[in-house]
């Protein structure tokens, strides 16, 4: 590349220069008799100092020097120069032929028809007085190659192909002047007013050249302001929240992506005043002008718009007539739901058609003739409508076209669809099937049912194209969560097994406190009958943890081995039962290096040694002191034995909701068999809408749920609850809180030897759980742009609320400390009671600290937490972060303001 780049530097040997291209050629003449060099090139122009983004037009050829009424018959015609083309070629060009009259006009033409043929760089015509007609000349080059140079936001492989010219074809000024206003064109539609293009053309042999495009691209053109003219209802900052485009700068201008200048934009923006003042009663208003002035250092730009906002109309009467029976207009006025007197909205009347076409889709007009009729009362500023409602044939669905489906099963598809071939038209069920089909899963977001007429104006088609989705993964992948540390996971599922509809899957999770294995089932339509069959068999290994101040340590050790059966049906389109049951066998184990009075032997509460029976020493048991008595009474292995059922009702719109509810009412028995005899009950409820006063892209969901677990058997003895610790309830994750960071526990806190606790930090913290709990949540999603939205990026905010409780105080230890006798005597240690110090032991024994144990945190009382997060569907799995800060708590609540999950959903 040195050696190509010293010809382009080398602007001394260039024929054609920039300052040619961009300012025209020397003017072509008819040539005298007495031109010393006819074949001499001209001199090009010196290359302007700062050139025009947009190159001037060539100059038109013409005569500058005729002779003086030149004329006579041409005698011979020669052709000298040329290189590639026949000279013949180059005569019938110049339509000159001897024989043939001429005059200076004629060889004049002549020159233009030469030149017209972008053929050549120079054309000198000489021989006027003679007859003898002699053409000179100077082919246009061909090009052997375009370079670009200086261009790093818009790659070669966008421009080259947007160029007139090719390597290998011929040069010509005007397509070279057309390309540079290409490329230009191709920078201001990234924003980039400021871009320059300097062509430089570089001769070689064989009259071949190289043609090198200089780029400077420049920033982007941002819009330093927007000015509103003829505003007086609402202020400037106002309408600009309105417009899709924004003025650069502020605190987080780093973080726009709409506030470069788009002249595209800048018409939506007009619309989106327009649609805005609509909503607001202003029929008349209307944009007098929009103007965008480029600054002079060519960097930003100025928007002007002037507006005339025009008076505010209120509703006036509200009527409707109908060509349709079933359609009444009492019934059209109440369904459209607009009031007299109300303030005119544009957008309320939309609605009330998309209403009104809903409602007669749901009789069976697909296509329903409905049109507002707006009667304006100019003077009184009354906007009077009237809804017409055509006569129109009630339709029926001539058939079902799907198409794209490439995996999944025809039947699979057409089962979701509550409308068959033959059945009258519904815009209900069709839209219930949207949503059915886009809940599989399987097909791409915003999957839409369109309806076209069939062979007759009462035929209506349903057509479907789907673009299908990976529904087959298999990972094995790695990630961090604050809560559980490193994680490492291999699944594999099909949700799509075989084009069938079938999910099956297994999995493997391993983290510092949790494990599984695990494999599963799903049948969703057996003996293709609308009825779930699902099986699960796992074995799950849970290493429970409390607090020592900060720091985190591992307490009891759950393993759960079991299988699950499913069974679902529908009772009516939006209601669901389904049925359960589970065998689980639990093992709860605690560390004995740890939490044992000796590793291999049960200690004499005398301090003498170890405790023998009949058989020797007694194997070794749980030390409540260090593990504390609520652990080690949950020691041991369980069977659970459990059917349950759930009713469940869903009217949600697909994967990630943006409308609908979604209800579940459940409960489970324990006690067919095993050793544990409970009803948990349980409920949850969520409802997702958009709110039109936000605009679209913003959802909004509320959450709720609670739950409580009653015993079919009394407590085990004093100070012990009948519900295993296993089976109570911690609560969903609060955000603002730790992971069971809410709910009844024990405090542990150390005495010293005067009787006084030490500091908090080195308090034990262990969460037991609830037998019933409750939890709140409001969120609210933002919009984002296509961008974001291409890489699965989902912000919001919300509020968490929500309590453990209702547990029974288990049995407490409150010991100040121990008093040691002297070595080498035969005294027992000396346990204190509460309110003894240090000074209550005897002379020569040694003072050991002890500890007080109190039970905290079992209240009804709300927690509650506010913050904001993004979900993110990332190339590691699933990402949720969250910055949540606890407003109300209560005394031994762990909260947390930071916290992210990754990599451990499938």
């Amino acid at each position: 590349m040195t050696s190509e780049r010293k010809f382009i530097g080398n602007r001394a040997g260039a024929v054609f220069l920039a300052g040619t291209i961009l300012g025209g050629w020397s003017v072509p003449v008819l040539a005298q008799a007495q031109q010393s060099d006819p074949l001499a090139a001209q001199p090009a122009p010196a290359p302007a100092q700062n050139p025009p983004a947009t190159p001037a037009p060539a100059p038109t050829p013409v005569s500058v020097a005729p002779a003086p009424a030149t004329q006579g018959t041409i005698r011979s015609i020669a052709v000298r120069g040329n290189q590639r083309l026949e000279p013949e070629t180059i005569r019938s060009y110049a339509n000159l032929s001897p024989g043939q009259s001429y005059s200076a006009e004629t060889l004049d033409t002549a020159l233009k028809d030469l030149y017209g043929t972008e053929l050549f760089s120079d054309v000198v015509i000489t021989g006027a007085e003679t007859g003898n007609i002699v053409i000179t000349v100077q082919e246009n080059p061909v090009i052997n190659r375009i370079v670009l140079e200086g261009n790093k936001r818009i790659k070669s492989d966008k421009i080259l192909p947007e160029i007139k010219l090719k390597a290998r074809e011929i040069f010509t000024r005007s397509k070279a002047r057309a390309d540079v206003e290409r490329i230009i064109e191709l920078y201001k539609r990234q924003g980039r007013f400021a871009a320059r293009v300097e062509p430089k053309v570089v001769n070689l042999e064989q009259n071949r050249v190289d043609l090198v495009f200089e780029i400077y691209e420049g920033d982007k053109s941002k819009v330093r302001s927007i000015n509103i003219i003829g505003n007086d209802a609402f202020d400037d900052g106002r309408l600009r929240k309105e417009m899709y485009t924004r003025q650069a700068g502020g605190v987080l201008g780093f973080l726009k992506s709409n506030d470069s200048y788009d002249p595209d934009r800048l018409a939506a923006d007009q619309q989106k005043l327009r649609a805005f003042y609509l909503t607001e009663g202003y029929a008349d208003f209307r944009v007098v002008s929009a103007l965008a002035e480029l600054t002079p250092d060519r960097r930003d730009f100025v928007i002007t718009y002037v507006v005339e906002e025009g008076p505010r109309y209120r509703f006036g009467k509200i009527e409707a007539e109908s060509a349709l029976r079933d359609l009444q207009p009492d019934k059209i006025v109440q369904t459209v739901n607009l009031k007299e007197g109300d303030w005119f909205n544009a957008k309320a009347v939309e609605d009330a058609v998309t209403k009104l076409n809903e409602e007669a889709g749901g009789l069976g007009y697909a296509f329903a003739d409905i049109n507002p009729a707006y009667n304006r009362d100019a003077e009184k500023h009354v906007m009077g409508i009237t809804f017409r409602v055509g006569d129109t044939p009630r339709t029926y669905v001539e058939r079902i076209d799907i198409q794209g489906n490439t995996s999944t099963r025809d039947k699979v598809i057409r089962r979701e669809f509550r409308v068959n071939e033959g059945d009258a038209f519904n815009a209900l069920k069709v839209k219930r099937s949207q949503d059915r089909l886009q809940s599989l899963g399987f097909f791409q977001e915003n999957l839409e049912i369109k309806q076209t007429e069939g062979s007759s104006p009462d035929r209506v088609v349903l057509g479907l194209n789907v673009e299908e989705k990976s529904t087959g993964e298999l990972q094995l992948s790695a990630g961090y969560s604050s809560l559980e540390r490193f994680i490492l996971a291999f699944s594999i599922a099909q949700r799509n097994f075989m084009g069938k509809g079938q999910e099956l899957n297994a999995g493997v999770n391993w983290s510092r406190y949790s494990k599984s294995i695990q494999l599963g089932f799903v049948e969703p339509y057996l003996f293709d009958k609308q009825i779930l069959l699902g099986g699960d068999i796992f074995r799950r290994d849970y290493n429970s943890f409390n607090f020592v101040g900060n720091q985190r340590n591992t307490t009891y050790s759950q393993t759960s081995t079991g299988t699950a059966l499913r069974l679902g049906f529908p009772i009516t389109e939006y209601i669901t039962l389904g049925t359960r049951y589970s065998l689980i066998l639990d093992n709860i184990t605690l560390d004995k290096g740890t939490f044992f009075t000796d590793p291999d032997l049960v200690a004499d509460p005398d301090g003498s040694g170890p405790l023998t029976g009949s058989n020797g020493p007694l194997p070794a048991a749980c030390d409540p002191k260090k593990a504390g008595q609520y652990l080690c009474d949950e020691l041991g292995r369980r069977l659970t034995s459990s059917v349950g059922y759930s009713i469940v009702y869903n009217d949600t719109n697909g994967i990630r909701p943006t409308r609908g509810q979604s209800l579940v009412v459940s409960q489970d028995f324990a006690g067919l068999g095993g050793d544990v005899r409970y009803v948990r009950s349980r409920f949850s409820g969520i409802k997702y809408w958009q709110p039109p006063f936000l605009g679209s892209g913003w959802v909004f969901s509320a959450r709720a749920e609670g739950g409580y677990i009653h015993p079919l058997e009394k407590a085990p003895g004093p100070g012990r609850d009948a519900i295993r610790i296993t089976d109570r309830f911690f609560g969903t994750q609060l955000r603002g809180f730790d992971i069971r960071g809410i709910g009844p526990r024990i405090l542990r806190e150390d005495y010293d030897e005067n009787g006084e606790f030490v500091s908090a930090s080195n308090r034990v913290s262990d969460a037991l759980g609830g037998r019933a709990y409750y939890m709140g949540r409001v969120e609210l999603e933002f919009p984002t742009s296509s961008a974001l939205k291409s890489f699965g990026l989902r912000p919001s905010a919300f509020v968490d609320v929500g309590s453990v409780w209702g547990l029974k105080s288990p049995a407490l230890q409150d010991i100040p400390g121990f008093c040691s006798p002297p070595s080498g005597t035969t005294g027992s240690v000396v346990t204190l009671d509460p309110g003894q110090t240090k000074a209550n032991c005897a002379s020569g024994y040694t003072f050991t600290s002890g500890y007080r144990e109190r039970f905290v945190g079992n209240s009804p009382k709300p927690r509650l937490a506010i913050g904001v997060g993004v979900n993110w569907v990332s190339p590691f799995g699933p990402l949720r972060i969250d910055l949540a800060k606890a407003i109300l708590k209560q005394e031994g609540d762990d909260t947390k303001l930071f916290s992210f999950n990754v990599g451990t959903q499938f």
